[in-house]
């Protein structure tokens, strides 16, 4: 059985990172991390089960690094991470109550703290304004994908992440499998030309059904939206940009990161009907016209009880190669190839990039490489809900904006969710 990504960083735990880093946790729970003028502070703003696995690998990247500061919008988030990051690693966990904030303006707490780098990984809708706050606060980010819901907030975001150069701040991008050692072999290989002229590029991202949270009496219509941020585009961007994004960076990266010239495609909803599951889709199909003949054909689905596939395949001019994104990777051509390495674990190995980075003070920065890369699950979100063929520029362009402003959020906000969209009825804007 395939198993998924968060299955993936469910069991590469504790053990695995510090194996990996030749580190024993044993060891780090037995003395309290002694602050110092080098010591790196981290915030953790969003403190769901990837802020919270992303917080434990911060602290094991180097010896000097400790969590000073958490943020989320609800309280039993926050506690739950904190016992967790714990027995991870009680060492480094330094977050004393007043340091504790809970709220919709909580990051901006966790930003006034003296805390040297913010990890964001709340739902994607608050990304842009979280990122564009922490870069003017000058702190060094760990940015966890999809940065963003649409073309407005992406445009955010490269402006942030341009500001982030111009004042020496490193910025990281969720996007792991970027740091993924036979990924990185592989893709070294083909972009060296092992399998020639790339030419054509197919992508999957089918899974089965996700989790839901049932209604309580005390939530508000807000509430429960925020609990189940997942189905609803204006907080996850549809599980295109919240899941399927990690495929077609794969794609993008194949082709060197450059741009589709447009994009064509449906999608729709079969088996996720209920209202309580929003307005989000449960399947996407969508071909990237790059020019030049070349393409990219991207299929993605969560839908229970269907097959599943994780993989991409690509066609050059003098071979192919083949990666199962858990299994093998491998290129066959004039000179056949298959990765038979050493294995890391690459949500940790991000970590370590970051904090090596900060520490050389040669910040790394991908973040016009995250931004372009969401951008492709939103361009292929709008051509699905629209059944129109878009170019880049339009939009990238786009003036739809999906959410309210980050300073109208509260738990009484009358929002009126957008319908689930309509092939042919639905319009781009």
């Amino acid at each position: 059985m395939q198993k998924s990504r968060r299955d993936f960083m469910r069991k590469s735990g504790s053990a695995v990172i510090a194996t990996s880093l030749g580190f024993n946790i044993l060891t780090a729970q037995n003395y309290k991390h002694k602050l110092n003028s080098d010591t790196l502070k981290v915030g953790l703003i969003g403190c769901g089960g990837r802020g919270t696995g992303a917080a434990a690998q911060a602290t094991f990247a180097e010896s000097n690094v400790v969590v000073t500061a958490m943020a989320d919008i609800f309280k039993d988030s926050l506690d739950k991470s904190y016992k967790y990051l714990l027995e991870e690693n009680e060492a480094k966990i330094m977050v004393d109550e007043e340091h504790k904030f809970v709220g919709f303006d909580a990051y901006k707490k966790v930003l006034e703290s003296d805390v040297d780098v913010v990890i964001l990984t709340t739902p994607p809708s608050f990304r842009p304004a979280h990122l564009e706050a922490a870069i003017e606060a000058g702190k060094h980010v760990f940015c966890e994908k999809p940065v963003a819901v649409d073309a407005p907030g992406i445009r955010r975001v490269i402006a942030s992440a341009q500001k982030a150069k111009e004042k020496g701040l490193a910025l990281m991008s969720g996007f792991c499998w970027r740091h993924d050692v036979p990924k990185i072999d592989t893709f070294k290989r083909i972009l060296d030309g092992g399998i020639g002229e790339v030419s054509s590029i197919y992508n999957t991202y089918n899974t089965g059904a996700l989790w839901y949270k049932d209604r309580q009496p005390e939530w508000t219509d807000v509430e429960t939206m925020m609990r189940n941020w997942l189905y609803f585009n204006w907080l996850s961007g549809d599980h295109i940009a919240e899941q399927a994004v990690h495929s077609l960076d794969l794609m993008s990266w194949a082709y060197g990161d450059k741009l589709p010239v447009k994009v064509s495609g449906t999608g729709g909803r079969q088996s996720r009907t209920e209202e309580k599951y929003g307005n989000v889709y449960d399947h996407f199909a969508l071909a990237y016209d790059y020019g030049d003949g070349k393409m990219g054909y991207h299929f993605s689905r969560q839908q229970k009880g269907c097959s599943r596939a994780y993989d991409i395949s690509m066609m050059g001019n003098k071979g192919r190669a083949y990666i199962d994104v858990f299994k093998e990777h491998k290129i066959m051509g004039a000179e056949n190839w298959q990765w038979d390495g050493e294995k890391s674990n690459m949500y940790q190995n991000e970590h370590n990039t970051l904090f090596a980075s900060i520490r050389k003070g040669e910040p790394f920065n991908d973040g016009v490489q995250m931004a372009n890369s969401t951008m492709l699950a939103i361009i292929g979100r709008m051509v699905a809900y629209t059944g129109e063929t878009l170019t880049w520029d339009q939009a990238i362009n786009s003036e739809e904006i999906l959410g309210p402003k980050i300073n109208e959020y509260n738990w009484d906000l009358d929002w009126a969710l957008a319908p689930v969209a309509q092939p042919g009825i639905t319009k781009f804007s």
